[in-house]
């Protein structure tokens, strides 16, 4: 008998690894990029930090703490008006010499004009800075208005505009001596009486002696806020600090021309 065919041999099963898909190489990680509005680090310390809003607030309230020490001491040296002609003409003749014999006559009141006028500059231009950051961070308006705030608040902006004429006319007439009405180089006793004798100039220094009062007390609160100085638990204190410390310097302000027009000082 024949032999039977010899049957093929079946072909060979598929191993596991061939029957899943082709492996890929992995794709390597790509680290997301960081998008900052942080301004380059170029410059000093003291400018990178002046560039942040913090530092901004931070030179307005110290350049305000030097104003507000000017103006307390400027406030005492104007009330020896009421103790006579001769010791409020020898105060203003002090200022002229102040720091002598070691420095030269007017350096000490140079100084601090200088001092003042930086102080002024960086005051100005860090709220203007700061208005327009705000401005650009908001370019659409509250929805129902702004948040409540208080008249100092509401007023800051206008109320600056107001003080630095008030400044430029304060300087003209009682220093520079361009507008005021007696012209007395030397006596700046009957220059200050000859000056409120006037309604108009009694009536403009009053309003802005308020204006500077409300912008004081709004901005002790700021200054105290931004140098860490004010919290929850302090606000009330804070708040009753500013509030009794412009009232007592804009009254001290207010006696001189109040007391030229009732006679007091004449």
């Amino acid at each position: 008998m024949a032999a039977p065919p010899a049957q093929s041999a079946p072909p060979p099963a598929p191993s596991p690894a061939s029957s899943q898909p082709e492996a890929t190489s992995p794709r390597p990680r790509t680290i997301p990029r960081v998008v900052t509005s942080a301004q380059p680090r170029t410059g000093s310390r003291a400018l990178r930090l002046y560039r942040l809003t913090i530092g901004k607030k931070a030179v307005m309230a110290v350049s305000g703490i030097v104003f507000l020490l000017f103006l307390l001491l400027h406030m005492l040296g104007n009330l020896k008006i009421f103790i006579g002609k001769a010791d409020y003409n020898n105060y203003a003749a002090w200022l002229r010499t102040m720091g002598s014999p070691a420095l030269p006559p007017n350096t000490g009141l140079i100084i601090l004009d200088i001092v003042l006028v930086v102080c002024v500059l960086l005051h100005i231009g860090s709220a203007v800075e700061l208005a327009l950051r705000a401005r650009r961070a908001r370019p659409v308006r509250y929805a129902g208005g702004r948040p409540p705030q208080s008249y100092a608040s509401r007023t800051v902006r206008v109320g600056a505009i107001l003080i630095v004429l008030f400044i430029i006319y304060h300087l003209l007439d009682l220093t520079a001596l361009v507008v005021n009405p007696k012209n007395i180089p030397g006596d700046p006793y009957d220059n200050v009486v000859a000056d409120f004798r006037n309604p108009l100039v009694t009536i403009f220094y009053v309003v802005c002696l308020i204006v500077i009062g409300f912008h004081i007390r709004h901005g002790i609160w700021s200054a105290t806020q931004t140098l860490g100085w004010g919290n929850a638990r302090r606000q009330r204190a804070v708040n009753a600090f500013a509030i009794t410390f412009s009232v007592i310097l804009i009254v001290g302000f207010l006696a001189v021309p109040f007391g030229v027009v009732i006679g007091v000082v004449h």
